[in-house]
C-alpha cells in the first residue's frame, strides 16, 4: 500500500525517490487536490493524456530538448500524483515491474524494437 499526501509530507527519508515524492505530496497539498477533485482519476487520466499531446508534439515538431524534457517532467509529476491519489508505492510497483520486463525477449516490429509478452501471429 502507499501513503497518503500528508504521510509522505510527515516522511523524512532522504532518497531520492522519497524526496521527489515529498515534493509531489506538497504540491498536492498546496493546492488541495483532495478536496477539489484533483484526485479523481477519470480527471487525471484526462490531464495526462494532455500532457502526452504536448510532449508528443513537443518531439514531433523538432522543439527544444529542453522543452521535451519540461514535457516528460509533467508526465512524470502527473503519474507520480496518480500514486498519490490511489495511494499506490509507485516505487515498488517500478521494482516489480523491471524484474519482469527484464525476463522478456524484444521483438522487433515495423516501427522499432517493443520488449512485450505480446506474440506477433505466424
Amino acid at each position: 500500500m502507499g501513503r497518503s499526501v500528508d504521510e509522505w509530507m510527515a516522511s523524512d527519508e532522504q532518497d531520492e525517490w522519497s524526496i521527489m515524492m515529498r515534493k509531489v505530496a506538497a504540491f498536492h497539498h498546496k493546492h488541495d487536490f483532495a478536496g477539489n477533485n484533483g484526485h479523481d482519476m477519470g480527471y487525471r487520466i484526462a490531464l495526462t493524456v494532455e500532457e502526452l499531446g504536448e510532449l508528443a508534439a513537443a518531439i514531433t515538431k523538432a522543439k527544444p530538448i529542453e522543452e521535451c524534457a519540461e514535457e516528460m517532467a509533467d508526465v512524470m509529476i502527473l503519474l507520480m500524483g496518480h500514486s498519490l491519489a490511489m495511494e499506490v508505492d509507485l516505487k515498488e510497483a517500478f521494482e516489480k515491474k523491471y524484474e519482469r520486463i527484464m525476463q522478456r525477449p524484444s521483438i522487433k516490429g515495423r516501427l522499432g524494437i517493443r520488449v512485450t509478452e505480446y506474440k506477433a501471429d505466424d
